[in-house]
């Protein structure tokens, strides 16, 4: 059984070709970039709409099939941007009745998660979900996905694009965010943590002063940044696998890819006598494998259910 997989939940239009035992065949992205704006809505779905002929060719041709060979299509439902989200359901409906295929609506975030846990072959681990939108702790209990903490306004992406586009970086902002962050020295931000909950908005609005004050390089701003945040997310987590007992820690999402984050994480489970498990560069942003692996699983129980702005992975 061949799934394909639509994603479309923010800047990337992403198809993947994933067979039932996991398998990637073709994970085809094409992602939306700006020199200074961020991220646009509406141009978003025009590249979306103008790009998703070009990967969906592109996947099938990589993966050697054509649409005899696809069982079903999955899509991303939520959460995401609103109108990224129509985009790329429009896409999924419009291929699926010219080809005879069945609609699986999936859940982004529970994409995340499963795809990293099926490369990594795991059981049952604590899930760090941290991308542009989302930053979760999760684990998976009774049946059911649960938040065990998470942030309190925005995610820890979209905070590291805004910082880089306040200190003239593009978007996004992550990589090149994460090369000046090695030039430089500490300077103190706030720290907030709350109980399992973090938040990062109060680092943001501080970081982006001592930038205008011109009281701090760019490079010693980006190293304290990175070393805040990822240092708090670190101390939720342990705490999460300390109170669950949990001896994995799988990280996902976009954020993932930042190798000062991992290291962080590394250390941390090294001393607690647990793993640290992350995914490759070409999973750990928003792509279509993981798309088409959820709706693998959610074969029998989700459907053309349009799309969800706003679905959570603990109302799945």
């Amino acid at each position: 059984m061949n799934i394909l997989g639509i994603e479309s939940t923010a800047h990337t239009f992403g198809v993947g070709i994933v067979t039932d035992t996991g398998k990637i065949l073709s994970n085809v992205t094409d992602s939306y970039t700006s020199d200074a704006a961020g991220m646009i809505p509406d141009k978003v779905v025009v590249h979306h709409n103008t790009v998703a002929e070009k990967v969906l060719l592109n996947a099938l041709d990589n993966a050697k099939v054509d649409w005899n060979d696809v069982d079903f299509i999955a899509y991303s439902a939520g959460p995401g941007l609103d109108p990224c989200l129509w985009a790329g359901y429009h896409k999924a409906k419009e291929w699926a009745q010219k080809y005879r295929k069945t609609l699986i609506g999936v859940n982004h975030c529970a994409a995340h998660l499963s795809i990293g846990k099926v490369y990594n072959a795991l059981q049952n681990p604590c899930y760090l979900y941290v991308s542009g939108v989302n930053t979760q702790i999760i684990v998976f209990e009774d049946g059911k996905y649960r938040v065990l903490g998470e942030t309190l306004d925005i995610g820890l992406g979209n905070m590291l694009d805004k910082f880089g586009r306040i200190i003239g970086l593009g978007f996004p902002a992550g990589p090149e965010l994460e090369k000046l962050a090695k030039n430089g020295t500490y300077v103190e931000l706030p720290y907030v943590v709350k109980g399992m909950d973090v938040s990062f908005s109060g680092i943001l609005t501080r970081a982006q002063q001592l930038f205008e004050q011109k009281k701090m390089t760019k490079e010693d701003l980006c190293f304290s940044v990175q070393e805040t945040c990822f240092a708090m997310l670190t101390e939720v987590v342990e705490r999460a696998m300390a109170h669950t007992g949990k001896k994995e820690l799988l990280l996902v999402g976009g954020v993932g890819a930042n190798k000062r984050f991992c290291e962080m994480l590394n250390i941390m489970c090294k001393e607690r006598g647990a793993t640290f498990y992350k995914v490759p560069m070409d999973l750990a942003g928003d792509q279509g494998a993981m798309i088409a692996w959820e709706g693998f699983l959610r074969k029998d129980e989700s459907g053309d259910i349009e799309v969800r702005p706003h679905w959570r992975v603990d109302d799945i």
